[in-house]
């Protein structure tokens, strides 16, 4: 019964700090209008990309930003991964074309996108081996310009 507990409570308490990505960038849109919060589109190769993993694992999986992410903004991934086992489904991979030919003509990996909750541009960058809380300070400065 001990366990049954505590395994519960470790889930629970995982899952308030899972990441909540949208996958859908109209829905973001919506969602981010209604709260009033910017929107931060990620283009990664989550398979190939040596920078996109490292992002991933060091940025967007730390504690610091995610609880920022709930906070201050709407997450779209718009993932490309070349590998079959990880191949997406042709509506999703339809999906992050549409918004690459948009948000990412140059095809640059990663490339992060901040927008205001209208869908314009605020600004992008891409790789930074820096902290979580300084790669934070860099999303905000876009925000402040």
């Amino acid at each position: 019964m001990k366990k049954i507990v505590i395994t519960l409570i470790l889930f629970v308490t995982t899952l308030g700090f899972s990441q909540d990505w949208n996958y859908n960038f109209e829905e973001a849109k919506k969602i981010a209008a209604e709260q009033d919060k910017n929107i931060i589109i990620v283009f990664s190769g989550s398979d190939w990309c040596a920078p996109c993993i490292k992002l991933d694992k060091n940025i967007w999986q730390s504690d610091t930003f995610k609880k920022e992410a709930a906070k201050q903004w709407i997450i779209v991934r718009a993932d490309f991964p070349r590998k079959k086992a990880n191949e997406l489904p042709k509506e999703q991979m339809d999906r992050n074309r549409k918004l690459a030919d948009k948000f990412n003509p140059d095809g640059s990996f990663p490339l992060v996108v901040i927008l205001d909750n209208n869908g314009k541009v605020l600004g992008k960058m891409g790789f930074k081996n820096v902290s979580p809380e300084e790669y934070i300070k860099m999303i905000h400065a876009f925000e402040k310009k």
